[in-house]
């Protein structure tokens, strides 16, 4: 097949050109987000982390308390 037609070279236009742009500023947008939420994500589980470490050093201190008024009560 002898195609006749001229060949045109691609060019850039302004709505092109400016497309391109917002897509890029949009991925560096999700990427910053992406970023944020896995940073606090990670806050997160160390606070959690955090929260069951002091919920268990309360029951540890009823619990002795516990067992010390067992010990003084018997003889």
């Amino acid at each position: 097949m002898d195609d006749k037609r001229p060949r045109f070279d691609a060019f850039e236009c302004a709505p092109g050109l400016r497309l391109a742009a917002h897509e890029r500023l949009s991925q560096v947008h999700h990427d910053n987000l992406v970023q944020r939420l896995d940073r606090l994500d990670e806050l997160m589980e160390r606070l959690e982390r955090r929260l069951w470490l002091a919920v268990y050093g309360v029951v540890a201190v009823i619990l002795g308390q516990a067992v010390q008024s067992f010990l003084v009560a018997t003889p």
